[in-house]
């Protein structure tokens, strides 16, 4: 586990897009200087969420990767825009968003990416629609490939809980305490199995459900009718599928990465469910490190 002694630097670097120069907020883990390990990029979900809850990912600078968080624009600490209209909020804005944190950090010759749920789907965008050279591994952890699947594999979920938990998520944040308790309930076995949640979730999932939450991102970026299942041929760098037991995005929602992706390798950690980065630590930073370290 990382210590408290792991060299650590935040601060905001500049990302021009469309005229307007905006702040992307970062975390970096261990010395960026020393490229005898490769730099790993950690990409967060949502959308709508923060950095906050992988803070976990910084255990892999005890085999010393240096790590990257941040926070996506719209989001965290990052430039808030509630005024941009929902056209703004595209995933090529948060790939340009990717590549400018790549160069701005001069690793995009060489680095690896972890994308945890959104930021998987979003990892997989990027490689799909830019072809990066740079990239030497990929990791999907608990992602789905469509929202097809994600969506049906929620309901699915959902009918396993009381009718009160039901008419809870029925209602949505018109509720919102309602909502929460709710939400909490059904991630408290799918969503993060450790008892007391963690502070670091429950603060990144307070920045969407929280009663003061800027939700410009989660409710204007549009992944209605969204799947990469057709495209994932095209991801040709060697990639790790990895997810919970228990996992929202469960078994046969990770399934079509095994299938689509040549070179890959599919993990399931059998005591976890949508966060093994906190319900099984070492065991998944292990897994990690050891698809980091493979050569080909």
């Amino acid at each position: 586990m990382s210590t408290s002694t792991t060299q650590m630097l935040e601060g905001f670097i500049d990302f021009p897009y469309e005229g307007e120069v905006h702040q992307t907020y970062y975390k970096v883990f261990g010395d960026l200087q020393d490229r005898s390990r490769t730099p790993v990029v950690v990409i967060h979900g949502g959308p709508g969420l923060s950095h906050d809850y992988l803070l976990p990912l910084a255990d892999l600078t005890d085999q010393s990767y240096p790590v990257i968080l941040y926070d996506q624009i719209g989001n965290a600490r990052s430039t808030h825009l509630s005024n941009k209209p929902p056209t703004f909020w595209t995933i090529e804005l948060f790939i340009d968003e990717l590549e400018n944190l790549l160069k701005q950090f001069d690793i995009q010759d060489k680095y690896h990416i972890v994308g945890h749920s959104w930021g998987g789907m979003l990892a997989c965008e990027f490689v799909v629609r830019r072809q990066p050279p740079g990239l030497r591994r990929l990791v999907i952890s608990d992602s789905p490939p469509s929202l097809a699947l994600w969506k049906d594999s929620n309901e699915e979920i959902l009918q396993r809980f009381p009718q009160t938990v039901r008419d809870a998520f029925a209602k949505g944040l018109e509720d919102r305490e309602g909502y929460w308790k709710a939400l909490i309930e059904v991630h408290s076995i799918h969503g993060c199995r450790v008892q007391p949640f963690p502070k670091d979730l429950e603060y990144s999932l307070l920045l969407v459900y929280g009663e003061h939450a800027d939700r410009t991102v989660s409710e204007a970026l549009t992944l209605k009718d969204w799947t990469i299942i057709d495209r994932l041929h095209s991801i040709h760098v060697p990639t790790l599928i990895v997810h919970g037991r228990y996992d929202i995005a469960q078994e046969r929602v990770m399934k079509p990465f095994a299938d689509n992706i040549q070179d890959s390798k599919w993990h399931i950690l059998e005591n976890s469910s949508h966060t093994p980065f906190w319900e099984e630590r070492a065991e998944y930073i292990g897994v990690v490190d050891r698809k980091l370290q493979t050569v080909h």
